[in-house]
């Protein structure tokens, strides 16, 4: 039976973590030994213990040495992980005892990566030295990344989350959604379009059950038409715009921002068509049992400001405990 939490945590040290990535790198006992400062007997007493602790074999001899099992690669890659957060706590220790840079990881949903690197962008001048961690996701990833700390920010919806209330989150901003073609398609010209002209293309769209897919279901039922077959399901902005680079009968549903910020560039071109279907606002996501670091305030006051003409913002230094609930409107302004 595999121990407890408790127990692998009681019995693990540091330096448990550090002789396992030894041997995976360097494939025997000794090598390992050497490298972590051990002499071969107090490695090999190290690694039972290890494998005590986690009560399986995680290793198998051959003739090259010591090979990991699979179980041994699953925990070697959580030791790697844990050491790696280990260097991060010092980076950070050392950056806020000189006063300058810290680390600072922030997730985001497609829609929000605009707005979010040009407050970043703005941070990064008064903060030159500070290390970021840029990740993007679908809202439930980005939550569950916040749940472990892998996360300082995350910029995405709460209402995907069961348990909302633990989390400190502040109106970001109403995101509008566009329909998106490449240069090339057939309705690129077009000074009108409406969905019925469009709705027999293939699409690119969200996953299931994720609100943008909602959305735009939601819109083809509100209009009587037939949601699409032939779809593509991304949520990279990236994997959008190559695929309508290369494939030029595709549409794409896709944030505002996103749209504007392509269709500069000339890859896209966002149709005149109006969606009668709000989508829900995005969220600056925090935990609510976590103090914000003075690198986290400062990216909150830099986005916070970014969209001059949104509404005013809850302040994020009082919890908000109720989740947004999805918005139904008449049309998107």
């Amino acid at each position: 039976m595999l121990p407890t939490l408790e127990s692998m945590a009681a019995r693990l040290r540091l330096r448990h973590f550090r002789l396992l990535i030894a041997i995976d790198d360097l494939g025997s006992v000794q090598k390992a030994a050497e490298a972590v400062a051990l002499t071969q007997p107090g490695a090999t007493k190290a690694l039972q213990e290890i494998e005590a602790a986690m009560g399986e074999q995680l290793f198998v001899r051959d003739h090259r040495g010591l090979e990991p099992n699979e179980l041994g690669h699953c925990v070697i890659r959580y030791a790697r992980m844990v050491m790696t957060d280990m260097r991060h706590l010092r980076e950070e220790m050392k950056a806020v005892l000189e006063g300058v840079g810290g680390r600072l990881s922030i997730g985001m949903i497609m829609g929000a990566v605009p707005l979010a690197m040009e407050a970043l962008s703005r941070l990064l001048v008064k903060q030159p030295q500070l290390s970021v961690q840029v990740h993007e996701d679908t809202s439930a990833r980005l939550l569950h990344l916040v749940d472990d700390g892998r996360l300082d920010i995350a910029i995405c919806r709460t209402s995907v989350s069961h348990r909302p209330d633990q989390y400190r989150t502040v109106k970001v901003k109403d995101e509008q959604l566009c329909v998106a073609v490449s240069v090339h398609h057939p309705c690129s010209d077009l000074n009108a379009v409406t969905l019925d002209d469009v709705a027999d293309y293939p699409w690119v769209v969200c996953s299931a059950n994720m609100p943008m897919r909602r959305l735009l279901e939601r819109e083809f039922n509100e209009y009587d038409l037939q949601f699409p077959h032939n779809l593509v399901e991304t949520t990279s902005a990236f994997a959008t715009m190559s695929l309508m680079r290369h494939s030029h009968q595709l549409v794409a549903l896709l944030s505002t921002d996103v749209g504007n910020f392509f269709s500069e560039s000339a890859a896209i071109r966002v149709l005149p068509l109006t969606l009668r279907t709000r989508s829900e606002p995005y969220m600056l996501v925090t935990r609510l049992d976590r103090t914000d670091s003075p690198v986290m305030r400062m990216f909150i006051d830099k986005l916070v400001g970014v969209d001059a003409s949104s509404e005013p913002q809850s302040s994020m230094s009082e919890p908000m405990h109720d989740a947004p609930k999805p918005i139904s409107a008449p049309a998107l302004t």
